[in-house]
């Protein structure tokens, strides 16, 4: 069949988060089908992981044109300065929609999907994220499907809980409430619906509860993140994940200030490697003091840091979803201390494939068991891998979007 895929961004390379779903569930379902791209540049995605935005989408398109019928990308125009996004922001405290919706208008956008639905009679349009939703009724009849790479509402409310700041938590909350009213009224109007996991398929219908809603869980690449047996471990934590996205930053800085610190007294020898675009200023000033306190920002293939540290930590608290850091290093074989909300949806088991941790004093107690443990270490390694080859594998997670495809449109 036919598939219009049309993107928030350039789903390439898959390098992190949002990247690797992109990108795996449309190289997977153009395994089955014929599919088309019609994607909006985010630069602030595609620039950092290239020396600049222009040779980053030339690559992806020769890349991306391997499996997809039809490319095309086009720029998203509050892109264009920080200030028009600021401005926005405010805007659209006032508009219709909020600024999750009005991110994405584009008249460009707009015009262009009405000339490729005039040209090409689809069997199928998928939309990566309910902030296209404003443009479903461009599409008429045609069956469609929505995916869910969080439940934005739930995001925003839970991101209002926690802020401290009483103008931006009433942001925030206001912004939730009116995006959670337009997730009533967009989802039930898609033939279904798809999240990454069963929490937020649930999350989903209890705001919705007449939409069709599938689990398309987040996956990984289980050939390519691989433990490699050659690499000799040592006491070294790590951490990886896109360092503009505030669940990272708030990581990030947890781990600097809280178990950093408990770490090198009670383990003297330890390094740790934090991973990721856009480092914030305040770890890059650490680093430079910290020997042993390692900041890469971007890193093209984080395989073999991986392969030498002996625990992935993760102290998220925030955001929706489910982490495709934390199915990465499944896959890798890690022994993972992570919080449970970073775990959020993904079928692991404390004390069998992860070690949950809250408190600072709990990372230390976990992560000292890892590192002075070798059989509890190998142990959780062991069953990391397991794990990450019988639930979490992209060929098998892209098949099953693939089949809804084909299954909604003999329904119809």
């Amino acid at each position: 069949m036919k598939v219009l895929w049309l993107s928030h961004f350039i789903p390439y390379p898959p390098k992190g988060g949002v990247l690797q779903r992109g990108y795996h569930l449309l190289k997977q379902t153009a395994k089955y089908h014929e599919v088309h791209l019609l994607a909006f540049n985010q630069i602030d995605l595609i620039g950092p992981l290239f020396k600049d935005v222009d040779s980053g989408v030339k690559e992806a398109e020769q890349h991306l044109n391997q499996f997809c019928e039809t490319i095309e990308f086009l720029p998203i125009p509050c892109d264009e300065s920080p200030f028009k996004k600021k401005a926005l922001a405010f805007k659209s405290l006032f508009t219709k929609y909020p600024y999750t919706l009005n991110w994405l208008q584009s008249v460009q956008y707009e015009e262009r999907l009405k000339t490729i639905l005039k040209k090409t009679d689809f069997d199928f349009i998928h939309f990566d994220t309910i902030s296209l939703a404003p443009f479903k009724h461009l599409c008429g009849t045609t069956p469609s499907s929505l995916d869910h790479h969080n439940i934005e509402s739930h995001m925003l409310y839970r991101r209002a809980s926690k802020e401290s700041n009483i103008l931006k938590k009433a942001y925030f909350y206001q912004e939730g409430k009116r995006l959670e009213r337009y997730e009533k009224l967009f989802c039930p109007q898609f033939t279904f619906n798809f999240t990454c996991s069963e929490i937020d398929t649930q999350r989903l219908l209890d705001i919705s509860p007449s939409s069709k809603a599938h689990t398309i869980p987040n996956g990984v690449d289980t050939d390519y993140f691989k433990p490699d047996s050659s690499y000799t471990k040592s006491n070294r934590l790590i951490f990886a994940g896109t360092l503009s996205w505030y669940p990272n930053i708030e990581a990030v800085d947890f781990i600097a200030s809280e178990i950093w610190p408990k770490i090198k007294s009670k383990f003297p020898e330890t390094y740790l490697d934090i991973i990721g675009a856009n480092p914030p200023g305040n770890i890059i000033e650490l680093a430079k003091h910290d020997p042993q306190f390692n900041v890469h920002g971007f890193v093209d293939d984080i395989r073999p840091l991986l392969n030498e540290a002996k625990c992935y930590v993760c102290p998220i608290k925030d955001g929706g979803g489910t982490k495709l850091k934390i199915v990465d290093a499944l896959s890798m074989g890690m022994a993972i201390v992570a919080d449970e909300i970073a775990c959020e949806g993904i079928n692991v088991s404390d004390k069998k494939n992860v070690l949950f941790a809250s408190s600072p004093q709990e990372y230390l107690t976990a992560i000292e068991n890892v590192f002075t443990n070798s059989d509890k270490q190998q142990n959780l390694e062991q069953e990391a891998r397991i794990l990450a080859e019988k639930e979490y594998s992209y060929d098998m997670i892209g098949k099953q979007l693939a089949d809804l495809f084909t299954q909604y449109l003999t329904k119809h």
